[in-house]
């Protein structure tokens, strides 16, 4: 949901204060999510559509006539997307989304996938938008897949939104040593498919020595490498410093996992949008920027704990 090719390789300032900030979300459950690979509508914004909305005309006339903008997430990914105890989809994307509704005057809908096919998804017409903690980079924007480096589609647009580093995790008491990426070495490591950790891990893998490689396990979701780690299949975890905090906190009651390090590769996340959807591209830059002025957005950030990632006003395409 993850950020989620090879980015920046300066180390990011440790964001470790900011762990506790993140539990004031609330009590729910990390297991509370959806299954990955359910098709159907699995939540939506709570934003009606309604006359008034002062950024309405910027959208696509299709999308003014449907009311709705559908959005695909990976609802795995607490605190940026995931379900409470309920079913609701909550979190930094929903809610997020809630306030751009307000000034479009549409509902985001959100539809759960796997993260690894949500550009795909967008390709194929199936979402409006992909809104998933996804890193805005260079390769998404261009179509190029980030391990072969051949083009393989369009790429696509992003309204960057948030800006996030990789963080890693261990079992609390049990960090074997793990300061920083090369101490995985010889290590085995659990994360998301797909995400810029994976890019991170293979990255660090090549220049670990013969005999001393990183041992990769890859999931469809977060949630499922947190449970092998949790089980002891694994020596560390990594994914998003808000993610990865966010189950420091509340997995176990803070009983289960402890960062390690600093979090690096500080990087944007993006709303993505297709590269023939300027119209809706512009218009939901026009509205992230709308609600940074209103105070929206900086409410949205404290109520989650992730303030420091906060942006002050909305770019396109900024990933490098």
């Amino acid at each position: 949901m993850t950020a989620r090719s090879t980015r920046r390789t300066t180390a990011a300032h440790s964001r470790l204060a900011a762990v506790g900030a993140i539990a004031v979300a609330g009590a729910l459950l990390l297991t509370g999510c959806g299954d990955q690979t359910e098709n159907g509508d699995s939540g939506s914004s709570d934003t009606q559509s309604a006359g008034g909305a002062p950024l309405a005309d910027k959208l696509p006339k299709s999308i003014r006539d449907k009311g709705t903008i559908k959005v695909g997430s990976d609802i795995a990914y607490a605190p940026v997307e995931f379900k409470d105890d309920s079913g609701k989809t909550v979190g930094i994307d929903p809610d997020l989304a809630d306030a751009l509704g307000k000034q479009l005057g549409v509902k985001f809908e959100f539809e759960n996938g796997t993260f690894d096919t949500l550009i795909t998804g967008l390709r194929s017409k199936r979402y409006d938008i992909a809104m998933s903690a996804m890193t805005d980079t260079k390769d998404r924007q261009e179509g190029i897949d980030a391990d072969t480096g051949k083009k393989v589609g369009q790429g696509v647009d992003f309204v960057d939104y948030f800006t996030a580093g990789v963080s890693i995790y261990t079992k609390k008491g049990d960090d074997q040593g793990i300061k920083t990426w090369s101490d995985l070495c010889g290590k085995k490591l659990v994360l998301q498919r797909g995400t810029v950790s994976e890019d991170l891990a293979k990255a660090e893998n090549e220049k670990c020595p013969a005999g001393k490689k990183i041992s990769m396990e890859a999931f469809d979701n977060d949630q499922q490498a947190q449970t092998r780690l949790r089980a002891g299949g694994a020596d560390a975890g990594s994914s998003d410093f808000p993610v990865a905090a966010y189950a420091v906190k509340t997995s176990g009651g803070g009983k289960d996992f402890e960062l390690v390090g600093e979090q690096v590769e500080a990087a944007p996340y993006g709303i993505a949008v297709g590269k023939d959807n300027t119209q809706l591209r512009d218009a939901l830059k026009a509205a992230l920027d709308a609600v940074i002025a209103n105070g929206e957005y900086k409410k949205i950030m404290d109520k989650w704990g992730v303030a420091e990632g906060a942006v002050t006003e909305a770019t396109v395409n900024g990933g490098k």
